[in-house]
């Protein structure tokens, strides 16, 4: 019986074109997987986390060791590395949203330095070349918090955050309401299309290159529009 090697099946053309058109077909399904995970990580630390965070901060804080338990775990084999890589720079995230969100939430003046305590693990690993797409997925993260920090300087909703913060949520409303009105000014509504355009160009051209650790870093950036829109379209709602 004659065998049939794979380098006798890629010398036809036509069998070559298929397999290069198949190889091509499975890369875009991850980069597109890589981009909804990441997408999916963000919204997880605001809707889950921050419920969770204000009732048992202990408990948010402990599950980070679980978090970075199962990304090691994941990374051991290579069929789940990619996604064990991915859950790193998620912990960080999380780390970051248990510390903050659990003692120190009524400081909008320690969001970002709290939210950057995995700053260095990422330079570091980024110029070791290891763990790209953790890191890119965490760096796209924090850069989002930081587009909607500043949106909340620029517009002076700084107060508003300070007193949400400090009163049970039953007695947000009207908190809410007049941070709402103060949105829906020319110069809040100016800023906000032009922070979020800077997110669209940013996560937008993270698209364009084949990297996944671009496709992570691209979905953490424009999930964090959806995100900020839902928390506008529930406090219009309120």
């Amino acid at each position: 019986m004659s065998s049939y090697s794979s380098e006798q099946f890629y010398s036809n053309p036509l069998n070559s074109s298929l397999g290069e058109l198949a190889v091509t077909s499975s890369y875009l399904r991850r980069t597109w997987l890589v981009f909804a995970a990441a997408a999916f990580l963000v919204s997880v630390p605001v809707f889950i986390q921050a419920p969770l965070v204000r009732s048992f901060p202990w408990l948010s804080l402990a599950c980070t060791v679980f978090w970075i338990g199962l990304s090691l775990r994941l990374q051991q084999r290579p069929q789940s590395a990619l996604w064990g890589n991915l859950l790193m720079g998620f912990s960080w995230t999380w780390l970051a949203g248990s510390i903050y969100w659990g003692w120190l939430r009524w400081e909008p003046m320690a969001h970002i330095p709290i939210e950057a305590i995995g700053l260095p693990f990422a330079i570091v690993g980024l110029m070791k070349g290891q763990g790209k797409v953790g890191h890119w997925f965490y760096l796209g993260s924090l850069f989002g918090t930081a587009m909607t920090d500043l949106y909340f300087y620029l517009t002076d909703l700084i107060p508003y955050w300070r007193q949400v913060m400090q009163v049970e949520p039953s007695l947000a409303q009207a908190i809410l309401h007049n941070a709402v009105i103060q949105v829906q000014t020319p110069w809040g509504t100016g800023c906000a299309v032009g922070l979020v355009s800077v997110l669209v160009i940013v996560g937008g051209a993270s698209l364009r290159t084949p990297q996944l650790h671009h496709w992570a870093f691209g979905g953490a950036v424009l999930s964090t529009i959806l995100v900020d829109g839902l928390f506008w379209l529930g406090a219009t709602l309120l």
